[in-house]
């Protein structure tokens, strides 16, 4: 509009734009897989004998849409944001230019540069819910990449080879290649808080205590420990430190605490519908606090802010809906929460571009810093690594609860930009004694599975194609390396360079590129699942679950659970940007 840029718009005028992309990017940007054929490998809905699935969520994702009650569970495949037939890997250009050059030249942290708009609370918090929505499940074990490595590069001398395995196939396919390339999320689709609870009802059954609906939590108040590994009992660990473990163990708190009110409530209630109530209040006030808090934080303009709002209360704001209620089925007006559901163009999975424009590793520091939520007196420095995988309980139990959420309130996480990957990530040995680059391997990720390079991506989601180095970043310096890495060939720059690269709107945590899919998936997370749309309602959650989710946010589950952070979140607004000291 006008040729000005949406973000520097006025906010009227920049909200109707951001409507116009999402109404374009929903029309255009969704693609299905799910129609390529398959074999008898995909997984296969089993409906509850006293259909039960019809009001609470399945533990594998199963009948949210009852029409197709196959959309979204567990084991079934990734969308795609890009036409099918952009969605193919270049198996000439896998290994070019070299991701570990690309990570030694264009990723490597040369000073750490601080995000000063947030916390470290906002870097785990985005962990928390990636682990919600997506998993490709465990590497390929004997189908490795081997990433040629420079014989003056220190990781020759360290480690000799840099190898790592293969994404996990689609083992439903039988047309003999993958093209388009497809793979398999092993975890559920939906926003269900399957990070806490388990895409499977045996993983389910492990977490709970069968008691009043409650989830299993120690006496001291921290989660169990697997004995295999060491890390805490959640339904998906992934890549564990522990910034998550903060999170599990508030969420599981929540939900224990939200049985105790229900039971309350409803004293007939059985062990199963209390949990299952519980579960699903829970996950969807971590819905609203990702939509109307954490990403409020990390994008800061106002356009932004009130379009996040109205996702979930209309234009019309929250005391309207709440006193007036619905006008209508208008999502802009009433918001999408309780409006009818609408899949749009697809289906509803979530999509491979979604877990590309979510590499934000760069957000993680290489060390903690440790305050007294007493006086807010630095305690100690900590490397990253001391917190990391198994290592995690020990530093809860050295440092404490309340002095790690204290920290890393108001501590910053790391911006997502060029330059600043951590080097603990860079160097990454896991506890199974599993060494690599996550820099070059998150590069190598995007390539394997089809994700368009930079250039392409820019021209399949609405924006125009840059001609130059220079169009994308202002920096001559990161132009230059970027010329030099990528042979002056622009069509060559990887999707996660650059989002990084790119100059982001004033404020902004991220790159507009990258906010093009978040308009449009963040919007689909809601509209697409019935629990947020037609079965957003008393008879589903109860009232109480519904005044819950209303008056509740990331600051008062943290006051509720932790009374001594009270004083210091007395005049907390948002618990994602930094505290004052």
């Amino acid at each position: 509009m006008f040729g000005i840029p949406w973000h520097k718009l006025p906010t009227p005028l920049a909200l109707l734009e951001l409507l116009k992309f999402r109404n374009a990017l929903r029309k255009n940007n969704l693609h299905d897989t799910s129609q390529i054929p398959n074999s008898a490998e995909l997984p296969k809905p089993i409906p509850s004998p006293d259909g039960k699935h019809y009001t609470t969520r399945t533990s594998d994702g199963s009948y949210n849409d009852l029409t197709h009650p196959e959309m979204g569970m567990a084991g079934t495949r990734f969308g795609r944001n890009v036409p099918l037939s952009d969605a193919t890997v270049d198996e000439n250009n896998l290994m070019y230019p070299n991701s570990r050059v690309v990570s030694n030249t264009l990723l490597k942290r040369d000073t750490f540069h601080p995000a000063t708009i947030l916390n470290l609370h906002a870097a785990a918090w985005i962990q928390f819910q990636t682990h919600d929505w997506f998993t490709h499940g465990d590497n390929q074990r004997d189908n490795k990449f081997n990433i040629p490595v420079a014989d003056d590069d220190p990781w020759k001398q360290e480690h000799g080879t840099l190898e790592i395995g293969k994404t996990a196939n689609d083992s439903s396919r039988h047309d003999g290649n993958n093209h388009p390339a497809t793979f398999i999320n092993k975890v559920t689709h939906w926003w269900d808080g399957s990070q806490l609870y388990g895409s499977d009802q045996e993983k389910i059954d492990q977490l709970r205590s069968h008691v009043d609906g409650k989830m299993l939590i120690g006496a001291d108040g921290l989660l169990p420990l697997e004995p295999a590994t060491g890390i805490d009992q959640v339904g998906f660990p992934g890549t564990w430190w522990v910034g998550l473990s903060l999170l599990h163990t508030l969420f599981v708190k929540e939900h224990n605490v939200i049985c105790d009110h229900l039971k309350k409530l409803n004293p007939d209630w059985d062990d199963n519908k209390l949990f299952d109530h519980a579960r699903l209040i829970n996950a969807a006030l971590m819905a609203k606090i990702h939509t109307v808090e954490w990403t409020p934080a990390i994008l800061p303009h106002p356009a932004t802010k009130i379009a996040m709002n109205t996702n979930w209360w209309g234009f019309l704001g929250k005391d309207f809906k709440k006193t007036i209620g619905r006008l209508g089925d208008s999502e802009l007006l009433s918001g999408i929460i309780g409006s009818s559901t609408e899949h749009h163009a697809a289906p509803y999975y979530l999509t491979e571009e979604f877990v590309s424009v979510y590499r934000m590793h760069p957000l993680i520091p290489d060390e903690f810093e440790f305050y007294s939520h007493q006086d807010g007196k630095l305690l100690s420095k900590k490397p990253f690594h001391v917190g990391f995988g198994k290592q995690a309980r020990g530093l809860i139990e050295l440092v404490g609860m309340s002095d790690l959420l204290y920290s890393f309130g108001v501590t910053h996480p790391g911006a997502l930009q060029l330059h600043n990957y951590p080097a603990f990530l860079r160097n990454l040995t896991k506890d199974d004694g599993e060494t690599f680059d996550l820099a070059a391997i998150d590069i190598l990720r995007d390539r394997e599975r089809g994700v368009p390079r930079y250039n392409r991506f820019r021209e399949l989601i609405g924006r125009d194609r840059v001609k130059s180095f220079e169009d994308i970043t202002s920096k001559p310096q990161w132009a230059k390396e970027l010329r030099e890495v990528y042979h002056n060939d622009i069509d060559k720059v990887d999707l996660m360079v650059g989002l990084f690269a790119e100059d982001i709107p004033e404020g902004f945590g991220f790159s507009d590129t990258a906010f093009r899919v978040f308009i449009l998936m963040a919007s689909r997370r809601l509209k697409s699942d019935r629990f947020f749309t037609k079965d957003y309602r008393s008879e589903i959650y109860t009232q109480f679950g519904l005044d819950w989710i209303d008056n509740n946010s990331f600051v008062t589950v943290l006051r509720r659970h932790h009374r001594e952070l009270n004083p210091i979140l007395a005049n907390v607004e948002n618990g994602f940007q930094p505290w004052r000291k």
